[in-house]
């Protein structure tokens, strides 16, 4: 049965497998055993004629309870189990065939012509037989009461003990079980049974036939239960062919099973097997590695066919989410699969997880030569925010929310000879050891190369003023999203105060450049008194360049309301008093004047009212709250 295929029929499914799985019976002595072949020497004598007799009498022992319950001797015992039946009984019948065991290897040893012999030996096919059927029916009639949910209680079992005897401990398990539920003492109670039945069958030299019934039936449902995970078996063909949405898809159902699949599935599995034959590692390992390889190697393929299929850079989270899980669940792996057999299952699960992480740092890589080749030569609209900054910041943030599992990644990856950010830029987070983490380099270091980027995307603007406002934006726009994101747990207080710092320094760069001219237009405090004529030309030029400034500026554009505000109050504390004290002094100078109000367009409250105005994107036709002349009975003083 294959793992795309679901099982049907269970109920059906012990009738099919009857004839192949019951292949006892005719074995021989021969076969089975491996006695010494000489007659021994020894001399007759009492304490040999009483062993002698004693084993004879263990052999007319088990007889008489191995006979009646012959699975051929009536319709009964083809119907009835042993073990339900009476499990008194059925401890006497295990304790039978021990004995009978040892009977018939002093028999071949002392006197191997006895007919005593014969009968054991077709005493013991008989009871091989029984065992057999016993062990197949608990196995089918147990299967929701063995599921692999129930290894805690499996486990309660214990061990056989150290001088071999094979015993159904139920009053053990009525007292270890006593607080648990009715479903799960059957389980406890049916695994017992399972080992007892094991034990017994692989000390009779039965073990082969035990393991064949056991790897078919317990296969069978492993294979069912990851179909029902909804684990399927790809090939790199199929999943290259995926469309986005498909991919997605698989990729979530084998998240949500990976855990299932372990923990309870394998987990599970291995917790039933080791209970059941901890008579024999060899058998344990044989039939663990045999239930569980195919399916196991299958699960762990996914994620390297993931990796190896075509890359995109919003891959990589998808990819980060199955190296998290296969990473999380990695020494679960190691301890579950630590037979030499399923050695290979290990390596399937490591050789995914190296992929996985071979693959991110490709995307990595391969993101950081998209931000340092973007060739777009087209300066955004008013100095705003470009779409790369807005790309790349939403990606390096969503970096930031892996930050364990990027570490991880980063770990095992090829370590770099020298770090490729400039000494004065580790002003972030260290760890105890002094080291700055490696996430935070990469993270830090993806942010450097978007701001030499954006360095080159200011150099597009012919107006130098607009340039340090499109810097400041952008800026400010990075450092806004690494405070309210993961990055700023990574990059730290010390990396945002020296970025906010830069934001301002940009700002003051801004105002120097755009304001200028208006600035110069009025006379300084220290200026010596000027004529009324001088005054007429302070005023006319004020009236130029603050039109122009204004004009240019309300085009330009500060998407962040307090960023916005803040240019605003700065520009406003260093232009209005000057201009008031300038407008106090020089008016009534020109209270003459003919056409005043062409003179003296601007009063000192109109200037914020423009200004308010300003770095919204808008037309700069007129104004809602400007006042666009100025009427005289207004500015004169009262």
């Amino acid at each position: 049965m294959t793992i795309s295929e679901t099982p049907k029929n269970n109920k059906l499914m012990p009738r099919r497998l009857m004839s192949s799985l019951f292949v006892s019976s005719s074995k021989t002595l021969s076969s089975s055993y491996s006695f010494p072949s000489s007659h021994s020497s020894t001399p007759s004598t009492p304490t040999h004629k009483f062993f002698q007799s004693m084993m004879e009498e263990n052999i007319e022992n088990a007889e008489s309870i191995i006979s009646k319950w012959d699975p051929n001797s009536s319709s009964y015992t083809k119907v009835t189990s042993l073990f339900h039946h009476n499990r008194e009984e059925a401890k006497e019948f295990l304790k039978s065939v021990k004995d009978l065991w040892r009977a018939m290897h002093f028999l071949i040893s002392e006197n191997s012509t006895s007919p005593k012999l014969t009968l054991a030996q077709n005493l013991m096919q008989i009871a091989m037989k029984r065992l057999e059927k016993e062990f197949y029916q608990i196995l089918c009639k147990n299967r929701d009461h063995l599921d692999p949910e129930s290894a805690p209680v499996w486990s309660t079992g214990g061990s056989s003990n150290s001088d071999g005897e094979d015993e159904v401990r139920a009053d053990d398990f009525e007292i270890a079980v006593e607080s648990i539920t009715k479903v799960e003492r059957l389980s406890a109670i049916s695994v017992t049974d399972l080992k007892s039945i094991a034990e017994c069958m692989i000390h009779s030299g039965y073990g082969k036939e035990c393991m064949n019934i056991y790897n078919i039936i317990r296969k069978s449902i492993v294979d069912e239960g990851l179909y029902h995970l909804g684990i399927e078996k790809f090939r790199s063909s199929q999943i290259h062919k995926m469309n986005r949405e498909d991919l997605e898809h698989v990729i979530k159902k084998w998240m949500n099973a990976i855990k299932i699949a372990v923990r309870r599935l394998f987990n599970g599995e291995r917790v039933l097997c080791d209970h059941v034959f901890s008579a024999s590692e060899t058998v344990r390992e044989s039939c663990f590695s045999e239930i569980t390889k195919e399916g196991a190697i299958n699960v762990f393929r996914f994620p390297e066919l993931i990796a190896k299929s075509k890359h995109s850079l919003d891959k990589i989270f998808q990819l980060m989410e199955l190296y998290g899980a296969i990473s999380e669940l990695w020494p679960e792996i190691e301890l579950i699969f630590d037979f030499e057999s399923t050695s290979a299952i290990k390596l399937q699960a490591l050789s995914s997880l190296l992929l996985l992480g071979d693959s991110t740092r490709t995307i990595l890589s391969e993101f950081e030569s998209t931000i340092q080749k973007d060739s777009s030569r087209n300066p955004v609209f008013g100095g705003g925010i470009h779409p790369l900054t807005q790309s790349a910041m939403t990606y390096i943030s969503s970096l930031a929310d892996y930050n364990l599992i990027l570490s991880k990644i980063i770990g095992d990856g090829p370590p770099s000879a020298t770090s490729p950010l400039p000494e004065s830029y580790f002003e972030i987070p260290t760890m105890d050891n002094g080291q700055t983490p490696s996430v935070s380099v990469l993270l830090a270091w993806l942010i450097l190369v978007l701001l030499c980027k954006l360095d080159s995307k200011a150099e597009l603007y012919k107006d130098v003023s607009l340039s340090y406002l499109f810097l400041a934006n952008n800026l400010h726009f990075i450092v806004e999203k690494v405070c309210t994101t993961n990055l700023n747990y990574l990059l730290g207080n010390d990396w945002v105060l020296k970025h906010a710092k830069k934001v301002k320094q940009y700002a003051r760069n801004y105002e120097s450049m755009a304001w200028t001219k208006v600035f110069s237009a009025l006379p300084g405090k220290t200026s010596p008194a000027i004529t009324p004529e001088m005054a007429k030309e302070c005023f006319r030029k004020f009236n130029a360049a603050f039109e122009e400034a204004y004009r240019k500026q309300t085009s330009w554009l500060v998407q962040d309301g307090k960023l916005r505000d803040e240019l605003k109050v700065s520009i406003a504390k260093k232009l209005v008093p000057v201009y008031q004290a300038f407008f106090d002094m020089y008016l009534v100078m020109q209270s003459g004047e003919k056409n005043l109000e062409l003179l003296v367009r601007f009063s000192p409250d109109d200037l914020g009212n423009y200004l308010s105005d300003l770095f919204r994107g808008t037309s700069t036709s007129g104004s809602s709250t400007s006042t666009s002349s100025l009427q005289m009975g207004g500015c004169l003083p009262r």
